[in-house]
């Protein structure tokens, strides 16, 4: 079993928060290019980490992504008080802002498991089984990372948590953005993942109540503990 540091980051600045990611991150690669040349006895164990927070509103474009799909200029930007930002992580754009739970594994996937797509598919599950905790049945969208509601009707589909990564060395970064009480109003001006023709929802807006955030923290945790195989510490 793995030991994963957790940290409840609270509001923060979303590039305060990747400076931070980026740190620890480029710290874990360096240290595993180190233990390939030194004997057993002298290689120290990466330490994983998972980071939960929430940021105030801003606009974050993926290096795959394109920008026309910002609907806003800088003075529209301006105008709202959103940041926006292009990052490295993989996907298009997408909104972060109160009210959604994002989360940022620094997982040394070598202690884990070795498999991407394995990856991405654990954190989706992990979301659509807290989902059903709730009532709320979830699912994957056929060519689209993320989690989404009535993925099979092509006119009611929605998502409800959005994914993105960064992995190097099988060492990942950036992660996942759950709309648990969002303003998905902020959502209007983006075309959310490049996806022109599909809405966005949250959990509020599904249950028609506001959900008490700690909560839903600790059983996405609970779920991530159980599918990596993790001790939290």
């Amino acid at each position: 079993m793995v030991k994963v540091h957790y940290k409840d980051l609270g509001l923060i600045d979303y590039k305060e928060a990747w400076d931070l990611q980026q740190e620890i991150f480029d710290a874990m690669a360096a240290q595993k290019l180190v233990n390939r040349n030194v004997s057993d006895d002298d290689r120290v164990e990466l330490e994983s980490q998972l980071f939960f927070c929430e940021h105030p509103h801003v606009y974050t474009l993926g290096k795959s992504g394109e920008i026309e799909n910002l609907l806003l200029d800088e003075k529209g930007l301006n105008d709202k008080q959103i940041s926006f930002y292009k990052i490295n992580r993989g996907g298009d754009i997408t909104y972060h802002g109160p009210g959604q739970i994002v989360g940022y594994p620094l997982f040394d996937l070598e202690q884990i498991f070795t498999d991407i797509g394995k990856y991405l598919r654990y954190l989706e599950e992990a979301m659509i089984r807290m989902l059903a905790e709730y009532g709320i049945k979830a699912g994957r969208l056929e060519g689209s990372t993320g989690v989404w509601l009535d993925e099979d009707d092509p006119i009611k589909a929605r998502k409800i948590c959005a994914m993105g990564v960064k992995i190097s060395r099988w060492v990942t970064m950036h992660g996942f953005a759950l709309n648990v009480n969002s303003d998905v109003s902020y959502f209007s001006n983006i075309i959310p993942c490049g996806i022109q023709d599909k809405g966005v929802t949250t959990m509020e807006k599904e249950l028609g109540r506001k959900l008490d955030m700690d909560e839903v923290k600790g059983k996405i945790r609970n779920h991530m503990q159980v599918l990596f195989n993790i001790e939290w510490v």
